[in-house]
């Protein structure tokens, strides 16, 4: 009878397609978060293992003159990209971390006592919604050289720099292995998780246009003219356009 009644409640769990990708480009990954939001109904959860090249991913509404700064990024290169569901999530990344450190859910971080390593945003439509987090497992100090300190940032950064706001993930778990069984573990909790291949989940819709979009290194330019002046000097190294 008990038998029978764990069956009973695994019927019951919704689905959860479960992806899994090894450094994917970020902009590959957005583009398939997009495109399974808004063209298929099923639950999706992607796992993505580090991503290449190196990217700054802002909001839709996120203004690259307040957050970005532009003229490392055209010097070296780098590509921008443009409460309940988290305390769902939170509750979810609470199993995962149980045991490795102090998890908190600080406002719309996920942050190891009182230091940030999950980033958060969410696009909702009508009847569904898409959560994306990137996980800092390492990183190189040098890239926050490319970024501002927000104008709007959350209370408990207490105006702290990005060095000692941050921590990395690896400092608190023994591998990335770990961390990807951790989820898939949480969720069962509350899905029937099922592995799916990548291929499957792109084989649906090869008409859909994504509206992520990458910055141009004449898109910064620009920004740079508006906000100084129409005379500001090219950066050097950058072609004429």
């Amino acid at each position: 009878m008990a038998f029978r009644s764990v069956i009973e409640r695994n019927v019951a769990r919704p689905l959860m397609r479960l992806v899994t990708m090894g450094s994917a480009p970020i902009m590959q990954q957005l583009h398939l978060e997009e495109r399974l939001l808004r063209r298929t109904s099923d639950n999706w959860c992607i796992l993505n293992e580090g991503t290449a090249p190196p990217t700054i991913v802002m909001g839709v509404s996120g203004k690259v003159s307040e957050l970005v700064e532009i003229q490392p990024v055209l010097r070296d290169g780098v590509q921008p990209f443009p409460r309940d569901i988290m305390t769902w999530t939170g509750q979810l990344y609470g199993k995962v971390f149980r045991g490795f450190g102090e998890f908190q859910l600080r406002e719309n971080d996920y942050a190891f006592g009182h230091r940030k390593f999950g980033g958060n945003a969410q696009s909702i439509t009508k009847d569904r919604w898409v959560h994306h987090t990137s996980f800092l497992w390492d990183y190189d100090a040098k890239s926050m050289n490319y970024l501002k300190n927000p104008q709007r940032a959350p209370e408990y950064r207490q105006a702290r720099n990005h060095t000692d706001f941050l921590c990395r993930m690896n400092e608190y778990m023994p591998s990335r292995s770990g961390f990807t069984e951790g989820i898939t573990t949480a969720l069962k909790d509350h899905f029937t998780v099922q592995h799916t291949e990548l291929e499957t989940a792109l084989s649906d819709d090869n008409d859909f246009v994504p509206s992520t979009k990458m910055l141009s290194p004449q898109d910064l330019q620009d920004i740079i003219s508006s906000k100084e002046s129409p005379t500001v000097e090219r950066v050097q190294g950058w072609p004429q356009s």
